[in-house]
This record gives C-alpha cells, structure tokens and sequence, in this order.
C-alpha cells in the first residue's frame, strides 16, 4: 500500500471531502492532513496552481480534486471496473464539479456583489444541475448513480447536497435541494446512515 497524504482545509465539506470519506470507508490508511484557513497563504506556495487539495502518494504531489477522488475510490472498491458505469460516475462526479466552479468566484466577493451573484446561481443553474442529479438517479434505480452500489460518485453528490443543505452558504436557501430534487436529500439521509459514513463523522464529534 502506498503512503498517502491528502491535504486541504480543516472543515467537512469542499473539494478534499469525498476522496476522505472514500479512503476511510475503504480502509485505506492516509494521513488527513488538514490546516486552517489562515495557512492557506504559506501552504499554495507548495502546490501546483496555488490549489489545494493535494494528494501525495509514495512523495508524488498530485493535483486536481477528481482525479484524486477517483484514485480514492479505485483503492477504496467505490470506482466501478466496468468501462461504461464507470463513465456514468465519472459524468455525475464532473457535474457537480461544474456547479462547484461556478459558485466559487462568489467566495471573494462580499456584501451585495456576492448576494446578487449567489442569487442568479439559485435562479438559474443550481436547479439545473440539481433537476438533472435527481434525473440521473431515479433513472439507475433511485439509491446509487452508477454500478447498483456505492461510489465516489454518490459520496461527492453526497458533499455537495450536504454543504447546500448547512447554511453555509449565504444567500443559497437551505431548503433549495428539498424544493427543486428531493430525492437528493433522501439518497444524502440515505448515505449518511451508512455505518462507515456515520462513523467517520463521529470520530471528530466525540
């Protein structure tokens, strides 16, 4: 097994999230390597881009989020080995990706800037996105967006439903998941009551 270190912001949610829940659900060791917010400024200077997260495997950086959640998920047995299923949650993963580049220039932004700009996200593509989510999942059986199981695809739908639904979000109504595809938040319930998903989570609240 190689050494794995995965590093990003010290919060549950955002771009590194899916890769920690798939290496701890599969039991893969890897060090979590988390920093505060205020570290961010020295911690770019070492990363390509000036991005996180990051995956270093055997002193190899890598970057790119889904690349990394899916090398999460191969190890893991949460990527499909079938061509075409796994082309399905590839699609599902690049999606959500999508609306995750779209929202984040709103995070510089402040005041009435960043109101009008999460706003016309909630009034035209976020619905989108989420209609066509649901779409997809009622279209392979309503529990799992590819392969009949659980991938990473589920576990970053499952994030990104998650952050919608906190309120971390200023200005994204915390029930827009439940209004415009509410099967989403039954397939989140659904994945967060699995006992390796609960468990992961509980460790950082006891």
């Amino acid at each position: 097994m190689p050494t794995i270190k995965l590093t990003y912001f010290d919060f549950h949610g955002g771009r590194a999230e899916p890769a920690r829940l798939a290496f701890s659900i599969g039991g893969v060791p890897f060090e979590d390597h988390r920093f505060a917010g205020t570290e961010f400024p020295e911690i770019r200077k070492f990363t390509p881009f000036g991005q996180v997260p990051v995956l270093t495997v055997d002193g190899v950086q890598v970057t790119q989020c889904d690349a990394i959640t899916r090398y999460a998920g191969k190890l893991a047995g949460l990527y499909p080995t079938d061509p075409f299923q796994a082309l399905l949650c590839d699609e599902v993963m690049y999606v959500v990706e999508e609306a995750n580049v779209k929202i984040g220039p709103t995070f510089r932004m402040k005041g009435e800037e960043q109101k009008a700009a999460r706003l016309a996200l909630v009034e035209g593509s976020m619905p989108v996105y989420l209609r066509w989510l649901q779409k997809q999942l009622l279209a392979h059986g309503g529990e799992y967006f590819a392969d009949n199981r659980l991938t990473v695809a589920d576990l970053k739908v499952f994030v990104d439903v998650r952050t919608l639904n906190s309120g971390r979000f200023d200005h994204v109504p915390t029930d827009l998941v439940e209004k415009v595809a509410p099967a989403l938040n039954e397939h989140m319930r659904r994945v967060s009551s699995l006992p390796e998903v609960a468990a992961y989570y509980a460790k950082f609240s006891a």
